[in-house]
């Protein structure tokens, strides 16, 4: 061999040398379920993309609209009863552990031990992220969900202070609405009316009585004096949103408060992602703070990725290779800084991110300490979707009707023990 090598060719050298490179680089397709199809949230997952490209390997995109993701399951589903599962699939909470008990997911301890993944991720990240003591998904960011962002040019014109509490909301609705303005942007879709519901019960109950509701299904804060009166304020958001909210998507109610068209919207912070394509600058164009009586408090939503069983050899490692690239840095920042969120990777550098996100991840930690850290209902974190889906259906069907904030109650805990 030795002989052949030194007196080879070059052309016969190069020729073996073409043949040899093939086999060290095994490329592989990974098809992506997702639901990330706005403005900012289609840049983050390009970013993704043309990580593992550069690794050599093809992304397939199946990109499926909704801001909430329920169209995304209901394919997800069709496909891997047909068994037909893509790669990866964006999932998130309880919903893991679902996927886990169908038994479709794979095992990604190994790239989990390389990757050094136990000790870079908040162990409340680290556990959703497995099942059965095994990782079957990756995390690719944290938001945080009880955010109202603003825009000051409105509040100006209203003569209206930015509300700290539910009852300062009122008052500046009001001389918003007076001014000719929407006090409220918002897209009557069941998610949406969720996410704003959840931020009302945490500011007007509190983490604990939140998590009594929405993590323990208490009968009795379910249906309590606590949540009648956050019915209520519900009610009162929806009489200072305008007639043209049903089935508005939520990026599109974010641009009526980017445009000065709308005072404030309540919405996790994935909006910034759209603040920021647009150009505007917090602090300056719009103000991001804790919606109403959160201050301090937490509601967090991990977006992730979760593996799916895969047959073949080359998707496998390209499977292995996008949770790899996932948890490592680059992706971790650029993606966030795009996404509007914070890195799920701990030790991670916050000098590029804007103030909200510094505040975000300032509350992520103490939250944890003080015990307000709390899992989002509407986004799937706290509870199995069934479960979720009751109380959208009661919380949408409340909104859209004259039923009272008593009935609505009562109808809440109905449904929900329901589904159990």
């Amino acid at each position: 061999m030795k002989k052949i090598w030194g007196t080879a060719k070059p052309t016969l050298l190069i020729t073996l040398l073409l043949l040899v490179a093939p086999l060290r680089v095994v490329a592989g397709e990974v098809e992506v379920l997702h639901w990330w199809t706005s403005g900012g949230e289609a840049k983050s997952v390009a970013v993704l993309k043309q990580l593992l490209e550069k690794a050599g390997h093809k992304w397939k995109d199946m990109a499926v609209a909704g801001g909430g993701g329920e169209s995304a399951m209901t394919v997800l589903k069709s496909r891997v009863v047909s068994g037909d599962a893509p790669t990866a699939a964006q999932i998130k909470g309880p919903t893991i552990q679902e996927w886990g008990d169908e038994g479709a997911l794979t095992n990604l301890d190994a790239v989990a031990k390389a990757g050094n993944w136990e000790n870079l991720l908040p162990k409340v990240v680290s556990d959703v992220m497995k099942y059965n003591g095994h990782y079957v998904a990756v995390p690719v960011n944290v938001h945080r969900v009880n955010w109202m962002w603003a825009n000051p040019a409105v509040f100006k014109k209203a003569g209206a202070k930015i509300p700290t509490n539910w009852q300062e909301f009122a008052i500046a609705a009001e001389k918003i609405k007076q001014a000719g303005l929407i006090p409220v942007a918002h897209g009557g879709q069941p998610w949406q009316d969720a996410t704003t519901f959840e931020s009302i019960v945490l500011g007007i109950g509190g983490a604990d009585f939140y998590r009594k509701a929405f993590v323990d299904l208490d009968s009795k804060a379910l249906n309590s004096p606590t949540m009648v009166q956050s019915f209520e304020v519900l009610r009162t958001v929806q009489q200072y949103t305008d007639k043209d909210a049903p089935g508005r998507d939520w990026n599109l109610a974010t641009a009526m408060v980017i445009k000065g068209e709308a005072g404030m919207q309540f919405m996790g912070d994935w909006a910034k992602g759209e603040f920021t394509a647009a150009g505007k600058k917090p602090g300056k164009d719009y103000i991001c703070m804790p919606a109403p009586g959160t201050a301090g408090a937490f509601t967090f939503n991990i977006d992730s990725f979760a593996m799916f069983k895969v047959k073949d050899k080359s998707a496998k490692v390209a499977q292995n290779d996008l949770a790899r690239i996932i948890m490592e840095p680059e992706f971790q920042e650029v993606f966030n800084l795009n996404k509007g969120s914070i890195p799920a990777r701990l030790g991670m550098s916050m000098a590029k991110f804007d103030d909200c996100a510094k505040e975000s991840s300032a509350d992520f930690v103490s939250s944890s300490k003080t015990g307000q850290l709390v899992p989002s209902m509407a986004h799937g974190m706290s509870t199995f979707s069934s479960i979720q889906g009751a109380i959208y259906d009661t919380v949408t069907a409340f909104f859209n009707s004259d039923m009272s904030a008593k009935d609505a109650a009562a109808k809440l805990d109905k449904a929900v023990q329901g589904a159990k």
